[in-house]
């Protein structure tokens, strides 16, 4: 009997387990899942490839169940040439309950206190981080969310506000894209 000798460049750190690699599939393969589950204008801002693009658009129209399984392991399949990080970040953006989508909000609420609160300052600011913006839309919903603020009324202009503000963030969201 030979002994068996193992090659000299071997390194038992870098060996990965079928288990880790299975599991890292099936990862992939549910976040293939979740990406069918998207709407067509929130998969438009998801970064994959056009291969992987039609492959989920057709997964809508497969109905019968052994189908649809051998479909969603070709999207893993399709899944593990893509960057799968910067797609989990995309979808958490969509998902109410991640992390991700709460930062966001929180993130356009501040804004929103700042520039009621705030003076003119506050509005150059924003237009500085924000060129996509409405100067005198914005100026117009500011001073009307002011006003209620003021007059201890509430008109729903902050919420116009906040809605107009989530737009220009989406607006410039799609042009990082």
């Amino acid at each position: 009997m030979t002994d068996f000798e193992l090659p000299e460049e071997f390194d038992e750190e870098n060996i990965i387990s079928k288990t880790s690699i299975k599991r890292e599939m099936h990862e992939l393969q549910a976040l293939g899942k979740r990406l069918t589950e998207l709407k067509r204008n929130q998969l438009e801002k998801v970064p994959v490839s056009e291969t992987l693009k039609k492959a989920i658009e057709e997964s809508a129209r497969i109905t019968q169940r052994e189908a649809t399984r051998r479909h969603m392991q070709y999207i893993g399949k399709l899944m593990r040439g893509e960057d799968a990080e910067a797609i989990q970040n995309a979808v958490d953006l969509f998902d109410a309950s991640s992390k991700a989508f709460a930062q966001a909000l929180h993130s356009l609420e501040r804004w929103r206190d700042r520039l009621i609160e705030g003076s003119n300052d506050c509005l150059t600011e924003y237009f500085e981080e924000h060129p996509n913006a409405d100067i005198q839309h914005l100026r117009q919903l500011v001073r009307n969310a002011k006003k209620d603020v003021k007059n201890e009324k509430n008109t729903g202009a902050a919420k116009k506000l906040f809605k107009y503000l989530r737009m220009i963030d989406d607006m410039d969201n799609e042009v990082d894209a």
